[in-house]
């Protein structure tokens, strides 16, 4: 997990509950990589191991076309999350980095503001397809479409809490002069 510091910016002394929240945060991004590395590995095995028994035992699993289907809908949606805390989505700030610090505010405030429009617009369409499928079951597995679809919801709700924050802080003046430019450089140079 990531140390915090015992101090803000201002030298003020961060408070007891907020080192927790924090804390807490930083527990739950960690589950997400947990969770999208054994998504991953699962869906290693399962078609490789498909694969194998295909071609030597001319059998297969029966569930792992769609499992592994689903594990890979989830495993982006949970990457998506991470990236976007970690603001390691693509962007483009050929336009923005040259401009005064007011500029800079105002063009992340709006980028902020739409692509929570777009994150609500996925949560609702998530929901609604998660509402619909609940009672359909997936061919192979016999599982829930819910889960399937479901996995928006969780994207939706986490991704709007990460916007929101970052809009709060960005009204507050919370935000230095380079964190208003919300991408990372590439290592790569």
């Amino acid at each position: 997990m990531t140390e915090r510091p015992a101090s803000t910016d201002e030298g003020e002394a961060e408070a007891p509950g907020e080192f927790a929240m924090a804390t807490l945060v930083d527990a739950y991004f960690k589950g997400l990589k947990i969770l999208i590395a054994v998504f991953l590995a699962a869906m290693v095995v399962l078609v490789f191991g498909n694969v194998f028994l295909r071609y030597a035992f001319n059998s297969g699993i029966i569930v792992s076309e769609e499992l592994s289907r689903w594990l890979f809908v989830w495993l982006v949606f949970l990457g998506a999350i991470v990236g976007m805390r970690e603001h390691a989505h693509l962007g483009m700030d050929t336009f923005v980095r040259p401009m005064p610090a007011s500029v800079k505010k105002a063009c992340f405030i709006l980028s902020q503001v739409l692509m929570l429009y777009a994150t609500l617009l996925i949560t609702k369409g998530s929901w609604d397809q998660t509402k619909i499928n609940w009672d359909v079951t997936a061919p192979a597995s016999g599982l829930s479409m819910a889960w399937f679809y479901g996995i928006g919801l969780v994207f939706g709700l986490s991704v709007t809490v990460i916007l929101l924050h970052e809009l709060w802080r960005a009204l507050q003046g919370q935000l230095r002069e380079d964190e208003l430019v919300a991408i990372k450089e590439s290592e790569e140079h």
